[in-house]
């Protein structure tokens, strides 16, 4: 099993050298890197930079406000700088953000990520073999690249592209297209895995007529990890906030649904519409937290996620403890993880 790690949102430019430096001697596989309020190219290239077997991958980076020419351009630099190591994670984010935060043009989420990820692949075949660029796709339409402006071949494959959503179709969309997915917070439970978002991918992977063997899927639970029962503990107000917040907004709510805890979600959405944020903590009882989030010390967290993830997935997201004290403790829980079997793989 892969052991993936998220570089905190807050991390910029400054911070995100130190930080990758001690992920991957910790013993992480990859590091993600988010788009909140950091451009997250420019934050690869520097974990990239001080790195040296980690990979880095955008997770995710928004696809619309960008031409798929841009992002092209910026993957084939990281990925030729760091040797391969560079995976590019995209999404489509929410109508809200793309049209009212940056003022770019939206239509529909699926067909518009298909098309994007059909132009990249595109671009990619063409920065790679010399051949002349002709993509012609419902929405994306590139039909020149002249020789001046190719950079030109790498030494290893073309980045791998990846993506991540909660909704059906778009999950289905990935299992077609994409070389990777990555499940949200609320929909990487083992219950939501096998009844919703696996199957889904695999009927987008049997349009492609492929396995869903054949793309890498990484959990991303918001697990809850310390060195003692009562730091364990005090994290938990801070990860109910988080998925508070996160299964307040309608779309996340499928996962409360599945666990019979429908009138949860509606409950959060009612005081999200009230602006009562303070109070949607509140809502998410122990109880509840109990059942969503996978929880336990250092010493015990691996077998949680063993009992949780083994041979469901190909990779599961653990943050980095606050407290470099714990590192010696943490790198053997890594190692520990790594020994979890992951979903097989088709190899062809």
């Amino acid at each position: 099993m892969q052991v993936v790690t998220s570089a905190p949102a807050a991390m910029g430019p400054g911070e995100i050298g130190p930080w990758a430096v001690r992920a991957e001697r910790l013993g992480f596989d990859v590091i993600h890197i988010s788009e909140t309020i950091h451009d997250p190219f420019t934050v690869a290239a520097l974990a990239l930079q001080h790195t040296k077997r980690v990979t880095v991958r955008t997770s995710m980076a928004l696809a619309f406000p960008r031409s798929p020419m841009i992002i092209a351009y910026a993957a084939w630099d990281l990925a030729k700088f760091s040797g391969g190591r560079f995976h590019l994670g995209i999404a489509s984010q929410v109508r809200g953000n793309i049209v009212g935060r940056f003022s770019a043009q939206w239509s529909e989420p699926v067909a518009r990520l298909a098309d994007y990820i059909r132009a990249l692949r595109a671009i990619f075949a063409s920065f790679q073999t010399g051949a002349p660029l002709n993509y012609v796709g419902p929405l994306y339409r590139f039909e020149r690249l002249q020789p001046y402006f190719n950079p030109g071949p790498l030494e290893h494959p073309a980045p791998q592209i990846w993506t991540g959503s909660v909704n059906a179709r778009m999950c289905a969309m990935a299992g077609e297209l994409a070389d990777g997915f990555v499940c949200h917070p609320t929909n990487s439970h083992p219950v939501v895995l096998r009844s919703r978002t696996l199957p889904a991918l695999a009927e987008g992977a049997s349009r492609a007529d492929r396995a869903v063997s054949d793309l890498a899927v990484v959990a991303n639970p918001h697990v809850m990890t310390a060195a003692t029962r009562d730091a364990v503990d005090a994290i938990r107000d801070q990860r109910r906030s988080e998925l508070a917040f996160l299964y307040s907004t309608p779309a996340y709510r499928r996962q409360l649904e599945d666990f019979g805890l429908a009138t949860v979600g509606a409950a959060l959405s009612e005081m999200a519409q009230r602006s009562e944020w303070d109070d949607l903590p509140s809502i998410l009882t122990d109880e509840v937290m109990d059942r969503l989030v996978p929880q336990g010390t250092y010493d015990e967290i691996p077998d949680v996620l063993r009992q949780w993830y083994s041979g469901l997935c190909s990779g599961i997201n653990l943050p980095v403890p606050p407290d470099e004290a714990d590192d010696d403790r943490f790198a053997a829980l890594l190692a520990a993880c790594r020994q979890i079997p992951a979903a097989a793989r088709n190899s062809s």
